[in-house]
């Protein structure tokens, strides 16, 4: 090994492509690539007009494989020649650790092929809490029938299962019956405090209460439900914006048009981090309706940007906000109660600051990149020390 420790990182997606997942894996190289540790980054070569290499940092690489999407958002390597090579070529690296992200990806099973048949310890970081959930019940039961196949092997045969919230670590442990060790991601607190508003939007929307979305308009993010609420109320002193792009984009439009809300529904499209941000802190409440999370990095944002948060209780949202005084939890697939607890924060407008406040001082305290990345670093210098010694 070297003074030098090099880690390969097996990601399903990777900026400039937008989620919480690519944030998540950024973030956790810059923090974890310190001196004396590489890390190169496999993923899929998503969105097409990225770079097939680059290096982003001083002692971070990205190689981008040749890639398809049979379903949104799950892509799969391309089986050519070129995907092959490249596959070839990262024996040359030479990596004492190998990182996966997320069982549900085949990314995934690529890093544990690629890591037993290099005899290198494989660590797992498991993002899920659930099973994953589509519009449709064909695709969420192949969905589950995949993941007791695929996701359980890799849960399985990792050398190390790493959680990012309980509720992760416990559907770890339901899915392939052992522990994961629970580590907290950290957040962009510093460049969340620095950022404003966009001044543009609040001039444009002065006098009206602004209601937010923030993520990818996938399937399982409840964004439906959303429109379904904003129906039910009948407001017009209220506009709703919704920050980020995706496939369900075109029938939400198509539900704006349907209840009359064209123009109380104000579509953002994907945009670079600071500039959804600045949006984002023009918001008076925000709601994130999904079906599943792991840990939702966009109540973590909501939370940071002191913003009044209605989320549905999934996942590990209850390890961000409590619902006790720092925001309200709710069932998913509830519209009716999104409704009614909008209607409440609009009137009651020094509660809402209120709890936008108590959101803040919870995650601010919990939520430490520094804490986490020297524990992640603790644990991969010991397994490649461990293999070292073995040899």
């Amino acid at each position: 090994m070297g003074n030098t420790l090099k880690i390969l990182v097996f990601s399903p997606f990777y900026p400039p492509h937008i989620g919480g997942l690519e944030s998540h894996a950024d973030e956790f190289n810059r923090h974890i690539a310190r001196p004396g540790i590489d890390i190169i980054v496999f993923t899929p070569h998503l969105p097409a007009d990225t770079p097939e290499m680059e290096t982003i940092a001083k002692n971070i690489r990205v190689i981008r494989f040749p890639a398809w999407e049979p379903i949104h958002n799950y892509p799969l390597p391309s089986p050519s020649p070129k995907f092959f090579r490249m596959l070839f070529l990262l024996r040359r690296e030479r990596p004492d650790i190998v990182i996966s992200r997320t069982r549900f990806f085949a990314t995934s099973l690529l890093a544990l092929a690629y890591a037993k048949a290099r005899g290198i310890p494989l660590v797992h970081i498991e993002h899920g809490s659930d099973y994953a959930s589509f519009n449709g019940s064909i695709k969420t039961f192949l969905g589950k029938c995949y993941d007791h196949v695929f996701g359980w092997i890799v849960l399985r045969f990792a050398d190390r299962v790493i959680a990012n919230s309980q509720a992760s670590a416990s559907f770890v442990k339901k899915l392939s019956g052992r522990d994961a060790m629970v580590i907290y991601r950290g957040t962009k607190t510093q460049i969340i405090e620095q950022c404003v508003p966009d001044q543009k939007t609040v001039e444009a929307y002065r006098g009206k209460t602004i209601i937010a979305f923030i993520g990818r308009l996938i399937d399982g993010k409840g964004t439906r439900d959303l429109i379904t609420a904003l129906a039910r109320l009948e407001r017009t002193d209220i506009v709703t914006f919704i920050i980020g792009g995706g496939p369900e984009e075109a029938h939400l439009k198509k539900m704006t048009t349907k209840y009359r809300l064209e123009n109380q529904v104000i579509f953002f499209g994907n945009l670079p981090f600071e500039k959804a941000l600045g949006i984002l802190k023009t918001a008076d409440v925000v709601v994130n309706p999904s079906y599943t999370e792991g840990l939702p990095t966009s109540v973590t944002e909501a939370a940071l940007c002191r913003k009044a948060i209605i989320a549905t209780d999934v996942g590990g949202t209850r390890e961000v906000i409590s619902g006790s005084g720092d925001g309200f939890l709710i069932p998913p697939r509830r519209p009716e109660l999104i409704a009614e607890k909008i209607r409440y924060l609009l009137d009651h407008p020094d509660e809402r600051e209120q709890l936008g406040k108590n959101a803040y001082a919870e995650v601010s305290e919990k939520f430490s990149w520094d804490r986490a990345s020297d524990h992640y670093i603790e644990i991969l210098s010991g397994l490649a020390e461990n293999k070292k010694k073995h040899r």
